[in-house]
C-alpha cells in the first residue's frame, strides 16, 4: 500500500515539472506591442476647387444650411435665352415677261442683224432694168442668207412674175412685194404652237433635243418661263446626266419660277431620269414636263441610239406631245444636216432657233423649215431670260425688209 502512494506522488512530481518545462520556454518567446491607446488618424484631403489642382488644400471656414442664403422665389432666375437663328429668305419667284407679242418687242434687235437680207434685195430690185446679171445678184443674195437652193428659185421666178405684171415700181410697192413673196416661203400656214396640251390627261410631255453648243439646255430654262408666263405649272426633268453643270443650270433656271426639278445622279442612266420626271409630274398634277436631254453629237450612233431610248421609256408613261430640236442659227447649211439626223432617231415636231440675233442669216428660217416639213416655233435674240419668242412669221419678214 506504501509503494502505491509512492509510486503515486512520484508520477505527480515528474508531471509538475514537466508543466514547469513547458511553460518556462514559452515565456522566452517575445510578444508583439500592444497597440496604442488612441489611434492616429489621417483626415482625407478637402475637395480641389477648379484651378486648385497643384495648390495644398486651404482651411475654409464653413457654413452651416442654416447660414447659406436660398431664394425665396421672388426674384425672377434669369435664363439665358438660346440665340436667334436668321432664316434665309426664300427664293424670289420671278414673274415671266407675257409672251403675247414678245417677238414684236424684240423686233428692233432681230432687225439689226437681218436688214442685211432685206435691204440688198430692195436695191437690187429698185434697178431701173433689171437685167439676168440683176436676177443673178439677187440670187447669190439669196443663197448667202442660208435660204436655199429650191427656195431662192422659187423666189426669184415669183419676183420676176410679178415685176413683170407690176410695171413701174415705186419703193413702196417694191417692199409690199418683197414682203408677200418672202411670207409664202417663210409659210403662214403652218402651226407654230408649242403643243403643251394632251387630248387625255396632264401632263403634256415636251423632249427638247440638239447638239452640244445649241444652247439647248437655257433653252429649256426659258422654254419654262414662257409657260409659267402663258399660267402653266411646270416640272422641268434634267436628264443631262453627263454634264453636272447642266442639270445644276436647269434647276436654277427652274427655282427662278417655281418650277419643280427631277435629277439624277452624275452619269446615270438619261431614260431613269425622264421616266422619274413624267412621274413625278403625274403625281403633281403638272401641267407641262419638259425633258431636256444631253447635248449629244449627231455623229456618235450609239449616242444617237440613247436618245431613241428616252424616247420610248418616256413613252411608257404617255406618248410625246413634242420633241423640239434646238439650232445654232450661226451654224448655216450645218444646222440642216443636224437636224436630218435628229429627225430621223426621235421624229421631230417643232424647231427652236437660237442667236438669231448674231451673224445668223435670216434664210435659216426658210431653209431648215424645208429640210424637215416641221415649222420653226421659238426663236431666240439674246442672252437675256425672256429673250426666247414665238415665231411669228409675219414680225420676222417685217425685221427683215425694215420700214
Amino acid at each position: 500500500m506504501d509503494i502505491v502512494i509512492l509510486a503515486v506522488v512520484i508520477a505527480v512530481v515528474v508531471l509538475g515539472a514537466l508543466g514547469g518545462l513547458i511553460v518556462g520556454s514559452r515565456r522566452k518567446k517575445q510578444l508583439p506591442p500592444p497597440p496604442p491607446a488612441t489611434p492616429d488618424i489621417t483626415a482625407p484631403p478637402a475637395e480641389p476647387h477648379v484651378g486648385d489642382e497643384a495648390e495644398t488644400p486651404r482651411d475654409e471656414e464653413r457654413r452651416t444650411i442654416e447660414e447659406v442664403d436660398l431664394p425665396d422665389g421672388s426674384t425672377g432666375i434669369a435664363v439665358e435665352e438660346p440665340p436667334v437663328v436668321e432664316e434665309l429668305p426664300p427664293t424670289e419667284i420671278e414673274v415671266p415677261e407675257p409672251t403675247a407679242g414678245r417677238l414684236i418687242r424684240l423686233r428692233a434687235r432681230l432687225s439689226r442683224s437681218q436688214n442685211a437680207l432685206g435691204k440688198g434685195l430692195l436695191t437690187l430690185l429698185s434697178r431701173e432694168h433689171l437685167d439676168e446679171d440683176t436676177w443673178e445678184e439677187i440670187e447669190d443674195t439669196l443663197l448667202t442668207a442660208d435660204v436655199g437652193v429650191a427656195p431662192t428659185q422659187e423666189l426669184v421666178e415669183g419676183l420676176r412674175e410679178r415685176v413683170k405684171v407690176l410695171g413701174t415700181r415705186t419703193p413702196a410697192e417694191l417692199r409690199g412685194l418683197l414682203r408677200e413673196e418672202l411670207l409664202k416661203l417663210v409659210g403662214t400656214d403652218m402651226d407654230r404652237v408649242v403643243k403643251t396640251e394632251p387630248e387625255t390627261s396632264k401632263p403634256g410631255i415636251v423632249m427638247v433635243v440638239g447638239v452640244n453648243g445649241t444652247g439647248k439646255t437655257t433653252t429649256t430654262g426659258k422654254l419654262a418661263r414662257v409657260l409659267v408666263a402663258d399660267g402653266r405649272s411646270v416640272v422641268l426633268g434634267a436628264a443631262d446626266t453627263f454634264r453636272a453643270a447642266a442639270a445644276d443650270q436647269l434647276q436654277t433656271w427652274g427655282e427662278r419660277v417655281g418650277a419643280y426639278t427631277v435629277r439624277g445622279p452624275e452619269g446615270g442612266d438619261p431614260a431613269s431620269v425622264a421616266f422619274d420626271a413624267v412621274k413625278e409630274g403625274k403625281e403633281m398634277g403638272s401641267d407641262v414636263v419638259l425633258i431636256d436631254t444631253a447635248g449629244r453629237l449627231h455623229t456618235k450612233t450609239g449616242l444617237m441610239d440613247e436618245l431613241g431610248k428616252v424616247k420610248r421609256v418616256v413613252e411608257k408613261h404617255a406618248p410625246l406631245d413634242e420633241v423640239l430640236l434646238v439650232l445654232d442659227a450661226t451654224t448655216g447649211q450645218n444646222g440642216l444636216v443636224q437636224a436630218r439626223v435628229f429627225a430621223e432617231v426621235v421624229d421631230i415636231t417643232g424647231i427652236v432657233l437660237t442667236k438669231l440675233d448674231g451673224t445668223a442669216k435670216g434664210g435659216i428660217v426658210v431653209a431648215v423649215q424645208r429640210e424637215l416639213g416641221v415649222p420653226v416655233k421659238l426663236v431666240g435674240l439674246g442672252e437675256g431670260a425672256d429673250d426666247l419668242a414665238p415665231f411669228e412669221p409675219e414680225a420676222f419678214v417685217d425685221a427683215l425688209i425694215g420700214e
